[in-house]
């Protein structure tokens, strides 16, 4: 086969690998317990009136998962009275918050692989769920502490986007999103890109996108309102950002690697 059609079949097949896997907007990690064997009902109904397994427990985007689907499951794992802002909310004064689940995603930003391996540690005892609103600079920070081996939501303050320690990121993020020019600008000369094989398996597709063909893998992506899940401490001085976008409910996620170059966000790699 000639080597520039050989070229093109394969951008083409990379192509629609990617359009079909971000056709489902959300991505998932984790965040899906699957019920014991045989049982037909998902967990936040059988548990309703019971605590979660231990196994809930264990990942935090398990818990989280069924703390914003179940309101019961939501009071029992609340530390009334609730500090909001510093002012006590007592429990006949909390409203069911949906969390994530009413966006159908969340997303989590890694500074590093090894920040990234503390969403599969089951020892992490802190973790913050961030909902970002960047068009209004406001951000309502959701504080989880985990005591002996349960999760519980212990606190809840109210910040401005820009006392974030990467917001310079976020103000960057929000404009790749959402203006295709400003995207096209913020690539480099060549993407990394990685998608599962649709058919096979067991093996994944691997290339690189250059600018020029980014219209055609160019995803949708979250922004002004996002949930973001805090694993650790973000360094504001970090040159590197991993925005992994999980959906709730089909198992998938898409990831996105960002890195400074000249002073200058851009992204290097996708991955599917």
């Amino acid at each position: 086969m000639d080597e520039k059609v050989k070229s093109e079949v394969i951008c083409f097949a990379l192509a629609l690998v990617f359009l079909l896997a971000s056709g489902c907007k959300g991505r998932k990690g984790s965040g899906t317990v699957v019920a014991e064997e045989g049982d037909e009902e998902p967990l936040p109904e059988r548990y309703e009136n019971d605590d979660l397994p231990k196994a809930a427990d264990e990942l935090f985007d398990d818990f989280a998962y069924y703390f914003a689907s179940n309101e019961g499951l939501q009071r029992r794992r609340i530390a009334f009275p609730l500090k909001v802002n510093g002012t006590d909310v007592e429990e006949q004064e909390w409203q069911m918050d949906p969390l994530f689940m009413t966006a159908g995603e969340y997303v989590r930003i890694f500074d590093s692989a090894e920040q990234r391996e503390l969403a599969n540690d089951t020892t992490i005892a802190h973790v913050t769920i961030e909902n970002i609103h960047m068009t209004a600079d406001s951000v309502r920070q959701y504080l989880f502490d985990r005591s002996e081996g349960r999760w519980q939501l212990t606190a809840v303050k109210d910040i401005t986007m820009h006392e974030m320690p990467y917001a310079k990121f976020l103000d960057f993020y929000q404009d790749f999103a959402t203006d295709s020019a400003f995207q096209q600008a913020s690539l480099n000369s060549e993407i990394a890109f990685s998608s599962p094989d649709p058919d096979d398996d067991f093996a994944t597709l691997e290339g690189f996108i250059t600018p020029d063909s980014w219209e055609a893998f160019a995803p949708e992506l979250p922004h002004d309102n996002i949930y973001n899940i805090v694993y650790g401490k973000q360094d504001k001085r970090a040159k590197k950002k991993v925005f992994v976008v999980c959906g709730i409910s089909n198992g998938l996620e898409m990831e996105l690697t960002f890195q400074q170059k000249r002073g200058r966000w851009k992204l290097m790699r996708i991955e599917n």
